[in-house]
């Protein structure tokens, strides 16, 4: 049976502030995930433009994380079955992640997010029909608690208290009751997830299991955007490009991989990539 359920994120920061966070965990996150071993293979970012999301970023990439899977799944699959490709075409602030296993090929994970400048009250943004809100679920997620599930400790956990955290730079925080109806700026990641892995006997598990681990990332990665603001804020988004393209590098050396990353530089022109 296909899952899906939405989460929305409401977030002490601006829709454009947003976006740099976004790039600096994402780079963060990857670097402290990749190791010799396993980690994150950057083989493509480049500019795309087609007719549903206009112009942006496209990326591919590789998640080689068999540490990370669940003991029940790894028992019964082969290591190269544990390996993830992403697709990704980033449209901000429209985005939307396709994600494969070439090993289960029935398997499809897809995450469409759509970012807005409101408290998280928006109650269809991604323009579902009847029978898609029939069965979507919505949960709403406070980046001030913390979670200690299975996930949360695979995942890892930066700790920080946001009920005593403030930033230095922009004075924002702490995070106290109520925070999401009063926070200015704001803004919410309306984040649509939904999993199909038509497998007898262990579909209904695995989709479950992605469907936990997805939204302890979401978690994570969101608290991260506020907890390292006084990293990234003020960051122009030349720079970020900048760095963007080091770490993607950088990512692949750890792993031993020749870098086949396209950029916007050595680009000839913007290709058109369909979407899924």
């Amino acid at each position: 049976m296909v899952q899906m359920k939405e989460f929305r994120i409401v977030m002490p920061l601006s829709v454009e502030e947003f976006q740099v966070a976004q790039m600096y965990m994402v780079m963060k996150m990857q670097q402290q995930n990749t190791d010799g071993k396993e980690g994150v293979e950057v083989l493509e970012n480049r500019p795309f433009e087609d007719d549903d999301f206009g112009k942006g970023q496209y990326t591919l990439k590789i998640y080689r994380l068999q540490s990370k899977a669940p003991t029940w799944l790894a028992r019964f699959a082969p290591t190269d079955a544990l390996v993830m490709q992403e697709e990704a075409w980033n449209a901000y602030p429209r985005c939307k992640s396709v994600i494969k296993c070439p090993y289960f090929t029935r398997f499809i994970l897809t995450i469409e997010t759509i970012h807005k400048a409101d408290y998280g009250q928006s109650e269809n943004v991604h323009g579902l029909m009847e029978n898609q809100l029939a069965v979507r679920q919505v949960e709403t997620m406070d980046i001030a608690t913390d979670t200690s599930d299975y996930w949360s400790y695979i995942i890892g956990s930066s700790n920080i208290d946001f009920s005593q955290f403030q930033s230095s730079r922009t004075g924002r925080g702490p995070l106290l009751d109520g925070w999401q109806e009063r926070c200015d700026p704001v803004m919410t990641a309306y984040k649509l997830v939904t999993i199909d892995a038509p497998y007898w006997g262990f579909g209904s598990r695995l989709e479950q299991a992605l469907l936990a681990g997805e939204r302890a990332f979401f978690l994570e990665s969101h608290r991260n955007f506020f907890g390292w603001i006084d990293e990234w804020f003020g960051l122009p988004m030349e720079m970020m490009r900048e760095l963007e393209k080091e770490s993607d590098s950088s990512l692949n050396k750890k792993l031993g991989r020749t870098s086949v990353v396209e950029n916007e530089e050595e680009s000839e022109d913007i290709r058109t990539v369909p979407t899924c």
